[in-house]
């Protein structure tokens, strides 16, 4: 189960000796988490790390971490690189957008 608030993501682990379910957020650098013993519980623990998080940042004078910008590099062999832009080429597309639809096809069709 993923949890997101305010553009924050959050991954969570059940504990179930504990009886605590744990979550940390995965979209930052930043070290964010909480637990909870209930899903409800879970929900607003959740948002008053983000909350706490955002308010000891502005105390600081920091700016908060921003979830993932969008983005990343890729580092291919050549052959794959060229192989991508002739794709992209074909499908009439820059290279940018033909990645980011496959990537998006990809990660979509393994949710289904």
């Amino acid at each position: 189960m993923i949890l997101e608030y305010k553009g924050y993501i959050a991954k969570l682990e059940i504990d179930a000796e504990a009886e605590l379910i744990h979550g940390e957020v995965i979209n930052t650098r930043d070290v964010i988490t909480f637990q909870a013993g209930s899903i409800h519980e879970l929900q607003q623990a959740f948002a008053d790390s983000i909350e706490d998080y955002l308010e000891f940042c502005a105390e600081r004078g920091e700016s908060p971490d921003k979830p993932f910008s969008g983005n990343f590099m890729v580092r291919s062999n050549p052959e794959l690189h060229r192989d991508l832009v002739a794709a992209a080429a074909k499908s009439g597309k820059s290279l940018n957008a033909f990645v980011t639809d496959t990537l998006d096809k990809a990660v979509h069709s393994n949710h289904a």
